[in-house]
């Protein structure tokens, strides 16, 4: 599980790091699927290579748009490349809004009660 915590309308970066321990390369489709799917999104595409004997980080971005905690899920199936398929990984992506910060405060002078 990757959880989420920032302020409300915050943007959340959170990194996953994928090890290769084959010889061969193995590429990744990533797939956001869930409920609040449309809160997460990975910024530098769906598309994850990692190299032999390699490892990568993907970044997977959260803005939080309600108050109630997010949920989803990232699916990482494999593409076939050289005869080696990866194994189909899967996470579980939850968020928290800790706080609210006002987006702004306005004064304004009236009368209670006029006759």
């Amino acid at each position: 599980t990757i959880e989420f915590t920032g302020a409300l309308h915050a943007t959340v970066v959170k990194q996953v790091c994928l090890k290769n321990p084959s010889i061969k390369t193995l590429v990744y489709n990533a797939t956001l699927v869930g409920r609040d799917a449309d809160d997460f999104s990975l910024p530098k595409g769906n598309t994850i290579t990692i190299a032999p004997k390699r490892q990568t980080s993907i970044n997977v971005q959260f803005t939080s748009r309600f108050l109630r905690p997010a949920e989803a899920v990232l699916l990482l199936i494999s593409k076939r490349v050289g005869g080696i398929d990866g194994a189909t990984l899967t996470f579980s992506l939850k968020s928290e809004v800790e706080h609210i910060e006002p987006a702004g405060i306005l004064k304004c002078r009236s009368p209670c009660y006029e006759l």
